[in-house]
């Protein structure tokens, strides 16, 4: 007999699943060996899995390849076969319709435009006024909060297995509230540090950090309140490159702020699980200082 609950003992064999697909999406996922990193009779596994996660395991294989594959198209220069086979699919048609399927339009579409055009700024030339272009940005406060948060190195777009990590441990504490902020502290710039060396961290926001016995790998982190400048992007994750490329280059020069002493951090208002794509919401609160 074991004194683990039986809802927390799944969740931590569930977890070793999460983890085990974020290590090996190159791989060829068998599920009967999910099944088995999972310790679950493969008759059952399959019902549990979607049960505690809302998406079957085959769903969530899918769903991370092609959330790398965007990234791929739109920051990358791969051939998209090439996309497409590290993607695990047999040609590119049959990646063409999956992709299409959840980002609403093809890869090679996906891959010219991506969102790149709504934050492309103005040339000289053109007659279009910048008003008709500008995106809404909101000045808004907030106070300090407390996050448990699990530290991220390399790639951004890889930073979902950290947030499994800290919403598992947080589980496991009885500490996971459904209304808690999510959000993600970026401390790089993309554009000029080494991927392998870009530092972040996953955070969820906890209503009563006293009462929780923080461990490696989760820690507290109290995030600084103040004013940001906040912009709300609709759409992929992949495309959040043009935004935050608008939001500094367009937008902050034209302000009159000036950033202030602390990280950009991102705040998604909902979950990619059961979201499409392109309906996912994502604010990015750059820190501000105050108006003189």
């Amino acid at each position: 007999m074991t004194d683990t609950p039986n809802p927390r003992l799944y969740e931590m064999r569930l977890s070793r699943v999460i983890d085990y697909i974020h290590d090996h999406l190159d791989d060829d996922l068998d599920l009967n060996r999910l099944a088995e990193i999972a310790c679950l009779s493969p008759y059952h596994w399959h019902r549990i899995y979607h049960a505690f996660y809302g998406e079957t395991a085959a769903a969530t294989v899918r769903r991370l390849r092609l959330h790398r594959a965007a990234n791929e198209l739109v920051r990358g220069a791969a051939p998209i076969d090439a996309i497409a086979q590290r993607a695990g699919y047999s040609g590119v048609q049959s990646f063409s319709r999956a992709f299409q399927a959840s980002y609403r339009m093809p890869p090679a579409q996906f891959r010219n435009e991506g969102g790149a055009a709504q934050w492309r700024p103005l040339s000289p030339e053109s007659t279009q006024t910048r008003g008709d272009i500008m995106h809404p940005v909101d000045i808004r406060k907030h106070e300090a909060f407390t996050v448990a948060a699990v530290d991220h190195r390399g790639p951004y777009m890889n930073i979902g297995q950290a947030f499994e990590t800290v919403s598992h441990w947080l589980a496991r504490q009885d500490q996971l509230d459904r209304d808690a902020r999510w959000l993600g502290i970026y401390f790089d710039d993309p554009s000029a540090t080494p991927e392998d060396d870009l530092r972040s961290q996953a955070c969820v926001e906890i209503a009563r950090p006293d009462d929780v016995a923080f461990a490696a790998p989760v820690s507290r982190v109290d995030v600084k309140g103040g004013e940001f400048a906040v912009l709300t992007h609709v759409g992929p994750y992949a495309q959040l490159c043009f935004a935050y490329q608008w939001l500094y280059g367009e937008w902050l020069p034209q302000s009159g702020r000036e950033t202030a002493d602390a990280p950009v951090h991102e705040v998604y208002l909902n979950d990619p699980r059961d979201t499409p794509p392109t309906e996912l919401v994502t604010e990015i609160w750059l820190p501000v200082r105050p108006s003189a």
